[in-house]
């Protein structure tokens, strides 16, 4: 049975969380970072991910993931990761759990789109985007707009990535400017230790996955993957171990082992960073001047090798270019008609629309499709340009 390690020194401890913006008091049954998990799961944005597409659109098929299975699996691998490191584990699972949350409708191509859209209404960014869904959109509280979440957990939602000061001037990171002048979120350090988990985690998940669901579509198969850096030594060590098992099994057992294989090399990697960069405080992940948690140069290597096979041979396929092309036009066409035409949207939020100027209205259409599932752009879209609908 595996050793839960001690908690590292450079661990948050949510005993001495910064707090929250509106103080409240302290939960009787839960630590701090678990409260904000809970408050993530219980959004109306987390349930909306189930229709979220990742790659292919929901209706494409059912074995697909979403965003909500890929974020869950994310939590998954950022909890075991931080428990092996001695980590928080609530806090990566909760910077997990929120990290998509601003993600509209139909993947990257919904994301470029209301940039297009917003390029002069102050534009989109679906990181800034969850941030004021957890800050502001989500409406759940008496005293509050959005969750109240944690500083930490606020800090590793948007610096997840890294330091992210010089992002401020854009106009679509403005909401993160105003908020950051009120409650200073310290945005020219690294996250947390717990957040930089949930940030690699969130790598892991998705390579693996889309490995995974690209076979399953049949953009490409097992033998053609035997000679793609990462995935193919897996592939070729599962056949060797496994050479009459169903090739379903075995794609399922390399993808296994790839995952293991990445997390191994993050806890190798960080290990050595712990100990290169003298880290023994949260505050020392914080001002070390580069990631803590990371894959080493090897691993990072081959998974830019990965990327560009999956580049080429999944996210440009004629196929996916197709759905996109539709995805955009779905959004470009509603966004322009609830610009020129207000009224047809829901009373709700045609109501809100009401004394707002161009800009002001702009980003209320843009929040409003950004919350969209993509089976209800489809049908939205539908009811409003399709007259045999209502025959």
């Amino acid at each position: 049975m595996p050793l839960i390690p001690d908690r590292a020194p450079y661990a948050e401890n949510p005993s001495r969380s910064r707090g929250r913006k509106v103080p409240e008091a302290e939960s009787r049954t839960r630590t701090a970072f678990a409260r904000d998990r809970d408050r993530i799961i219980h959004t109306s944005a987390f349930r909306r991910l189930k229709e979220k597409t990742q790659v292919f659109v929901a209706h494409e098929g059912d074995h697909f993931r979403t965003r909500l299975t890929h974020s869950l699996e994310v939590a998954q691998i950022a909890r075991s990761v931080a428990t092996a490191l001695g980590l928080d584990g609530d806090l990566a699972e909760t910077v997990a759990l929120a990290h998509d949350l601003g993600h509209p409708p139909f993947g990257h191509a919904g994301e470029d789109e209301l940039q297009i859209q917003m390029q002069d209404f102050g534009g989109f960014d679906h990181n800034v985007q969850t941030f004021r869904v957890v800050t502001r959109l989500e409406r759940r509280y008496p005293r509050f707009e959005g969750l109240n979440l944690t500083w930490e957990t606020l800090e590793g939602i948007i610096k997840h990535n890294g330091p992210v000061v010089d992002k401020l001037d854009r106009p679509s990171w403005r909401a993160i400017a105003e908020f950051d002048a009120q409650y200073d979120l310290r945005l020219s350090g690294w996250a947390s230790a717990e957040a930089q988990v949930a940030a690699l985690a969130d790598d892991i998940a998705y390579n693996n996955h889309d490995v995974d669901d690209g076979v399953q579509a049949g953009l490409f198969n097992l033998d053609e993957l035997r000679q793609v850096p990462l995935i193919g030594p897996n592939v070729e060590s599962s056949l060797a171990d496994f050479p009459d098992c169903d090739p379903t099994i075995i794609r399922l057992e390399a993808v296994r082992r790839m995952i293991g294989a990445m997390v191994d090399d993050v806890l190798a990697e960080t290990g050595r960073r712990v100990a290169a960069g003298g880290v023994e405080s949260a505050e020392d992940v914080r001002n070390l001047g580069h990631a803590l948690i990371s894959f080493s140069r090897d691993m990072a290597e081959d998974l830019s090798a990965l990327r560009l096979f999956l580049m080429e041979r999944m996210y440009r396929h004629w196929k996916v270019n197709r759905t996109r092309s539709q995805a955009r036009r779905i959004l470009a066409e509603m966004f322009q008609l609830f610009m020129a035409e207000p009224e047809v949207m829901p009373t709700e939020w045609f109501q809100r629309a009401q004394g707002r100027d161009e800009a002001g209205r702009a980003r209320l259409i843009c929040d409003y499709i950004a919350g969209m599932t993509d089976r209800f752009a489809i049908e939205e879209h539908r009811k409003l340009f399709h007259l045999e609908v209502w025959s």
